[in-house]
């Protein structure tokens, strides 16, 4: 991005500590644009705002981190995207509390397409992360750009659904723009920079502080027309996503699972609260006003007939997490004969193991 006097006035008032969106926005319909901001005096700038923020204004940021950004801005891809440019997302101007400006590596035209964020546990079980990729890669086929948080489990997998579709897709991250966490996704961030897109509104270096993500959280709802959380737990974070959503006037579509999965609780809340259930990605376009002539169905194809033990025990399990008690006594076969079928059926893939002894049916 070419550095010009709005450039570099913008990062000088987003690296500014304590002047809030509200307040920026006061100054600037008061002095005219950032560069004005920037070079009015303490007195000019006192009759607006409190003192100490009038005088950091006048001094503005620590010359070196302000060096480093426009360095950063500079490089093929990067851009500092503020609120009078014409690829600042209309989305983002609905919202309450919209940043100023944000930090951006990607594809552009992204920022303004239809989106929607696909949200989840990062300890997902299988058939959750199967679920969120193949959701994200029909809506994204559907023309959605898909939004999420880069962290580990839905929104890996709603992230690799989506740039596999016609949409691609965009991580909000709750770092600086210059880090990608974690660390297990770097060749995933660099692969959506490349082809989806980065955004950031915390200044270079920033480290995953916990109180990011909150905040990080209402860009994802804000940018979408709608949230999608595939699985939860009661604690998970992506509850925070869905009430900004709420609040800001989004859809709130939630996947259901069973009910005796804790992963499931978060979701099933949700539903409870007036989030729309849905089972195929078909249905969040219906609701959405949007509807695509062929859509994947948001679940796996049924897998091919299982024969002997490994049969009788993947039908015994069902579609419900059952460990190998569970599964000797609804079989009848020994503890011996049960572990061996569930031994065949997750080198065959068809389940998974989770915490605690138990097993869940993947396809």
């Amino acid at each position: 991005m070419e550095i010009d006097a709005r450039v570099e006035a913008w990062a000088s008032l987003q690296l500014l500590p304590g002047v809030s969106a509200r307040v920026l926005a006061g100054l600037l319909k008061a002095f005219g644009g950032p560069e004005e901001v920037r070079g009015a005096s303490r007195a000019s700038l006192g009759r607006l705002v409190p003192t100490e923020i009038a005088m950091a204004i006048e001094r503005g940021p620590e010359p070196s981190l302000l060096k480093r950004t426009l360095s950063w801005i500079a490089e093929p891809g990067h851009a500092l995207v503020a609120w009078d440019d014409a690829d600042y997302p209309r989305a983002l101007l609905t919202i309450s509390d919209p940043p100023p400006a944000f930090y951006y590596c990607g594809r552009h035209e992204l920022l303004n397409q239809p989106s929607i964020a696909i949200v989840g546990s990062r300890n997902a079980t299988a058939q959750g992360m199967d679920n969120a990729e193949s959701f994200a890669a029909a809506l994204s086929d559907a023309g959605f750009t898909i939004i999420s948080g880069l962290a580990l489990g839905i929104d890996t997998a709603a992230h690799r659904g989506g740039l596999s579709g016609a949409g691609r897709s965009i991580a909000v991250i709750g770092t600086g723009p210059d880090r990608i966490y974690p660390a297990a996704n770097r060749d995933l961030g660099h692969r959506l920079a490349a082809e989806g897109g980065l955004l950031s509104e915390f200044s270079l270096g920033t480290p995953p502080f916990p109180a990011n993500f909150p905040r990080r959280n209402r860009l994802l709802s804000g940018l979408s027309r709608g949230v999608l959380v595939v699985e939860a737990t009661l604690a998970s974070g992506s509850l925070i996503t869905a009430r900004f959503a709420a609040e800001q006037g989004r859809e709130v579509f939630a996947v259901p699972g069973s009910i005796h999965s804790p992963f499931s609780k978060g979701s099933h809340r949700l539903i409870k609260d007036g989030a729309k259930l849905v089972e195929t990605a078909q249905d969040v376009l219906e609701e959405l006003g949007g509807l695509a002539p062929t859509l994947t169905s948001g679940t796996q194809s049924p897998a091919p007939d299982v024969q002997g033990d490994a049969g009788r025990v993947l039908e015994a399990l069902g579609h419900d997490p059952a460990g190998v008690d569970a599964l000797t006594a609804r079989t009848g076969l020994g503890a011996g004969a049960v572990s061996v079928a569930l031994v065949e059926l997750e080198l065959s893939g068809r389940i998974t193991p989770l915490p605690g002894g138990a097993f869940q049916r993947v396809r």
